[in-house]
């Protein structure tokens, strides 16, 4: 059981809605995850601009809980901006903080994250903030209050994977709050490994919408989101620098 804040969820994979070539694909491919929550940019919903076109459409968001970002804000006071328009337009009052401080790496400004998540936690919101992997700025989001943290495995959309496990593992280790891995997923591999090391959740979306087969790369995902937290939750043997054998060497026959 996932829980954040007040929510809890039997799934722990989160699934972005955007970058889907096709609205039928879309809605196919969070069908076959089981994700529970979904997230998307609210810069990109016609709530801003009635031209746009809402990306949520094909879908039956009741059966979901919807995670709104604020992708697009590079100060807290857009971020914070951001998340009371979606509030105010009865989406959730859960929230993923997202404030870029550079556009070529797209990670974010931790300074401008953590004022933003201050005052929204004020507010009252469900604050989740998208860091990079900072195991200090996670411990001092925690004792602020947020209700989860989501460090990325990797740039935004590259696909690289887990790049710096050993922090991970240190955000996880320290944490009483979930962790959800967000950004950088490439593969199942990189889900089924986020998992392994403790994480709580996976937040994923260029990994699905931009796989050949988006549908079954969504299968892939949950199965791996699955497969990873029980691996986890069984608990692997450890390393050895030797071969031990995997069967008794007692009463063997000898040839005597």
């Amino acid at each position: 059981m996932l829980k954040i804040g007040e929510f809890s969820f039997q799934s722990r994979l989160l699934l972005g809605t955007g970058k889907f070539h096709d609205y039928d694909v879309q809605k196919q491919a969070v069908a076959v995850s089981e994700a529970e929550i979904l997230t998307f940019a609210v810069r990109r919903m016609n709530i801003f601009e009635a031209h746009q076109p809402d990306l949520l459409d094909k879908l039956d968001v009741t059966k979901y809980t919807l995670l709104p970002n604020t992708a697009g804000a590079k100060t807290a006071e857009e971020a914070v901006r951001i998340a009371k328009l979606a509030k105010a337009s009865g989406l959730c009052d859960m929230v993923k903080v997202e404030v870029i401080g550079d556009d070529k790496t797209l990670l974010p400004d931790p300074f401008e994250t953590f004022e933003a998540c201050r005052i929204l936690l004020a507010e009252g919101f469900t604050v989740l903030p998208y860091i990079s992997d900072d195991v200090v700025l996670a411990k001092r989001l925690e004792e602020l209050g947020v209700h989860a943290v989501m460090p990325a495995a990797a740039p935004i959309g590259s696909g690289r994977g887990i790049v710096n496990p050993l922090n991970l593992r240190f955000i996880i280790e320290q944490a009483k709050v979930p962790v959800i891995v967000d950004a950088g997923i490439g593969s199942p591999a990189d889900a089924a490994f986020a998992m392994e090391l403790g994480a709580d959740g996976v937040l994923l979306n260029t990994a699905v919408s931009g796989a050949n087969d988006p549908i079954m790369m969504a299968h892939a995902m949950k199965l791996a989101v699955e497969a990873g937290r029980m691996g986890y939750e069984a608990g692997r043997i450890p390393k050895k620098r030797y071969a031990a054998a995997s069967s008794p060497l007692e009463g063997m026959i000898t040839g005597e």
